[in-house]
């Protein structure tokens, strides 16, 4: 009877065992959740431009792609040098674009028919400039168009190094939820506790473009007038607070 008494008694207490261990579990599960409060902070920084990225283009036509091709390339070989020349480096300047594209009449149709009719070619050659002086801005696009650029014009007024203007934009977002949240907690009478997360939202803040116009090949003799202003960078930011209990 013994032997029969001592197994009984092992197999209860290995039963037992998978009960006991699970105690601690189901008490963390009912341990009640955290609460939280979460808001979200926007934050401004206004820093004047430093740098302008300008895209110009030259566009030719001729009656053979060799003819609009040969005077395409002499304008816009006039309006690099002279742009380098006048101190932008090379890396500050870059093909964006280039195309040959027939050029094609559309008569009036005749029994019903429309034939077109090959009247020419266009060859077009793009160029981003990096103007790291902006005090020379007017003075290169009107120089460009007289030597040959009509068509582009669209300016980005930029900062080399934004980075100030990023972090004091993320302070005030910061600032801002901090306050957000303060309200929310004296609105519903609780007391505010600790942050327990902070998550800047994506993507990167880019600075909002101030400035575009279309350039003519019709452009004045003086130089063109351009406002540089300020940009504007905004950061936005999730705070999540704990509630004190």
């Amino acid at each position: 009877m013994a032997p029969m008494l001592s197994k009984t008694l092992l197999m209860t207490a290995l039963l037992a065992l998978p009960l006991g261990s699970a105690a601690p579990v189901l008490a963390q599960e009912a341990k009640p959740r955290e609460a939280v409060i979460s808001v979200t902070g926007d934050g401004e920084s206004a820093l004047a431009p430093d740098m302008a990225v300008v895209n110009l283009a030259v566009v030719k036509q001729a009656k053979t792609a060799r003819e609009a091709l040969d005077e395409n390339n002499k304008a816009m070989n006039e309006v690099l040098k002279a742009l380098k020349d006048g101190g932008i480096a090379e890396r500050d300047l870059q093909t964006s674009g280039f195309s040959i594209q027939p050029q094609y009449n559309y008569p009036q149709p005749v029994d019903g028919q429309q034939q077109p009719q090959l009247i020419g070619y266009q060859t077009i050659n793009s160029i981003t400039i990096r103007l790291r002086d902006l005090a020379k801005l007017g003075q290169v696009i009107d120089q460009s168009v007289t030597l040959g650029i009509n068509q582009g014009g669209d300016i980005q007024f930029t900062n080399d190094k934004p980075e100030a203007a990023l972090e004091a934009a993320r302070k005030n977002a910061v600032a801002e939820a901090v306050k957000k949240a303060k309200t929310l907690s004296e609105a519903a009478g609780v007391k505010l506790g600790r942050i327990i997360e902070i998550n800047e939202n994506v993507p990167r803040p880019m600075p909002q473009p101030v400035y575009r116009a279309t350039m003519m090949k019709e452009a004045s003799d003086a130089a063109v007038p351009v406002q540089g202003g300020e940009n504007n960078y905004t950061v936005s930011v999730t705070v999540t607070f704990a509630i004190e209990q």
